[in-house]
């Protein structure tokens, strides 16, 4: 019976604090809108090796598909609402992002850099 107790009290005590390292974890959080079939901005800077929170707001009145191999994301995003996608950690380098059903003109990049090389 103290065992469980010990474990029940351990489990409570440890579920907060595992959910809010989570929080921690990907505290950086770019705001990316979609407006007339375009990602603005259309370039990200990200930091390397951190998980990062990406909120895209469509602001078109038609659905839309945030898609993206490099990332290995997609997400349908529907009008007038912010939908969020967690990207990361990432190597330093660029990653494409585009609209499904706008590939010519929704179209965007996340750039990840390494905070402690300035070049």
């Amino acid at each position: 019976m103290l065992r469980t107790k010990v474990s029940s009290l351990s489990f409570a005590l440890g579920l907060p604090l595992a959910t809010c390292s989570f929080a921690l974890w990907a505290e950086e959080s770019y705001t990316i809108i979609l407006k007339n079939h375009l990602f603005t901005p259309a370039q990200v800077e990200v930091p390397a090796n951190r998980k990062v929170k990406l909120i895209i707001e469509n602001q078109d009145p038609q659905v839309e598909e945030f898609d993206s191999f490099d990332l290995n994301r997609e997400k349908v995003l529907f009008p007038n609402r912010k939908s969020v996608i967690y990207i990361g950690p990432l190597a330093p380098g660029e990653y494409s992002f585009f609209g499904e059903f706008s590939p010519n003109t929704a179209q965007g990049i996340v750039i990840v850099k390494d905070p402690n090389n300035a070049s």
